[in-house]
């Protein structure tokens, strides 16, 4: 039977951020569906001060429906979408970016229901928290860092959710976005993709790092992305480097796309290509 492919998008993201590559798979003759974590895609909050002209000050005080969201809602909800594909046939489970978090809980906890795990320049963490990757020099060269706290909207103790305004108009604090999140693409591409991103996250990335018994007989990839300023590759080998030698006997099989953290979204022809021969 043929694969099922489950991605699991990233911070501030949604479903609709993988339609492109939906559809190239589905060219290639694959199934693939991406997934809305609770809070997100439709049921996710956008308040009318978050419009334009924008009320900044009501932005910084709208009610959040992520508020409290956890990290097991999210690997519960994704376990829920892999067992029911996995009756149509094995399912290849894909997380980017933060995304990654969730994709190793639900690896962690049902390793029989998926048939290869896959982290596009995402978050595997290994021996640290994501917390604590964050201290690490590997970190300090993403270009995040450079953002400083322009892209905030509110305070995240007062909201209880990570709330950034991607409809900002302030040039500079857009010129470091395109820098972090999509440096190979045109001005049109990088508004474009911004825009399907959501301003609420949830506080609450998870805990969860590669338990070495789920993992040692289940096939994982690590798609990393030479061009990504926002999880830089540094890290991006770390996660690989760690989990090899905690999985001597099972280390992943790398592969390489020459690309920014969004890239490869817009330009999906590549990854599409990339993905389907792991089916």
């Amino acid at each position: 039977m043929n694969a099922i492919f489950v991605f699991v998008p990233g911070s501030n993201s949604n479903s609709f951020h993988f339609s492109p590559l939906l559809r190239e798979l589905t060219l290639l003759g694959h199934r693939a569906l991406a997934v809305d974590l609770p809070g997100h895609g439709f049921d996710a909050t956008f308040s009318a001060s978050y419009q334009a002209p924008q009320d900044p000050s009501g932005l910084a005080a709208a009610p959040a429906g992520l508020k409290g969201a956890a990290h097991a809602d999210n690997v519960a909800h994704v376990i829920d979408v892999v067992r029911r594909a996995g009756e149509h046939g094995p399912v290849v489970l894909v997380g980017h970016s933060r995304g990654g978090m969730t994709v190793t809980g639900v690896a962690n906890a049902v390793p029989e229901l998926v048939h290869r795990v896959v982290y596009v320049s995402a978050w595997c963490c290994v021996d640290l928290t994501a917390g604590g990757y964050m201290q690490e020099p590997e970190w300090a060269s993403s270009a995040l860092n450079d953002l400083g706290a322009g892209l905030l909207a509110g305070d995240p103790a007062a909201l209880g959710v990570l709330r950034m305004n991607w409809r900002t108009a302030d040039p500079d604090l857009l010129a470091k976005l395109k820098t972090a999140m999509l440096a190979d693409g045109t001005d049109a591409e990088f508004l474009a993709a911004l825009n399907t991103l959501e301003p609420d996250e949830s506080l609450d990335g998870g805990s969860d790092r590669v338990d070495p018994d789920a993992w040692a007989t289940l096939p994982h990839t690590y798609v990393r992305l030479s061009g990504d300023r926002s999880v830089p590759v540094a890290l991006q080998d770390r996660f690989i480097r760690e989990a090899d030698a905690l999985l001597p006997d099972n280390p992943f099989d790398v592969r390489t796309l020459d690309t920014s953290h969004m890239g490869f979204l817009v330009r999906p022809q590549r990854a599409a290509a990339v993905l389907a021969e792991l089916a």
